[in-house]
C-alpha cells in the first residue's frame, strides 16, 4: 500500500529533506527519469525538500543520458532530465531511499530480491499505487513505442507524482 511520509519518518534523508524517494525501471532511461524530473519540478513547486533520484537494472545503459524521447516530451513540459545519467540499483538504496518506486512486476521482483529484512521490502510501492492503491499497475516501457507512448507515460507520471506530493504535503502541514 502507498505510504503517507510523515516528516522525520527518514533517518536517511540528507540536507534537511523531509523524505526521499527512489524511482526504478529497466534501463534508467525513460520511465525512472522521467518520475524522477517530474518529481522534483513538483517537489520544488511545492517547497519541499526532498532527495530524488533514479536507477535501472540493465547496466548496458549505465552511464546514458535519458532517451532523446524522453527528453523531448520532458523539455515539452519545461523539464530538463539532460543531465541524468543512468545508474544501477544498489543494496545500499534501501539505507538511503525511504521510498522506492518501482514501474512494473519485473522491477518490483529485482528490487525484493535484493531486500536484506523485512524493512527494505516495506519500502517498495509500485509508482501508481499513489493513484490506485493496491492495483499494482504497470506503467508501461515507452521504450517500444513511438512519441504517442511516451506522452501517455507523462502524463500517467505526472499524476502518481501529484498524488505523491500532495499526500506529502498534507502530512507535513499537520500540526
Amino acid at each position: 500500500m502507498w505510504r503517507n511520509w510523515t516528516s522525520g519518518s527518514n533517518s536517511n534523508a540528507s540536507d534537511g529533506a523531509l523524505t526521499s524517494i527512489l524511482f526504478v525501471c529497466t534501463g534508467n532511461i525513460c520511465r525512472s527519469p522521467l518520475a524522477e524530473g517530474i518529481m522534483r519540478e513538483k517537489l520544488e513547486q511545492s517547497g519541499i525538500h526532498a532527495v530524488v533520484d533514479s536507477c535501472g537494472f540493465e547496466s548496458f545503459h549505465a552511464g546514458d543520458a535519458p532517451d532523446p524521447r524522453a527528453q523531448t516530451v520532458a523539455r515539452k513540459h519545461g523539464i530538463d532530465i539532460s543531465g541524468h545519467r543512468a545508474r544501477l540499483f544498489r543494496v545500499s538504496d534501501f539505507d538511503n531511499f525511504e521510498q522506492i518506486c518501482v514501474m512494473d512486476a519485473s522491477h518490483y521482483q529485482k528490487v525484493m530480491r535484493h531486500a536484506r529484512s523485512e524493512h527494505d521490502r516495506a519500502r517498495v510501492d509500485y509508482t501508481l499505487n499513489a493513484l490506485h492503491p493496491g492495483r499494482n499497475e504497470e506503467v508501461m516501457d515507452p521504450w517500444y513505442h513511438d512519441m504517442k507512448a511516451f506522452e501517455e507515460v507523462f502524463a500517467l507520471l505526472d499524476k502518481a507524482c501529484e498524488a505523491m506530493v500532495s499526500r506529502l504535503f498534507r502530512n507535513h502541514s499537520r500540526p
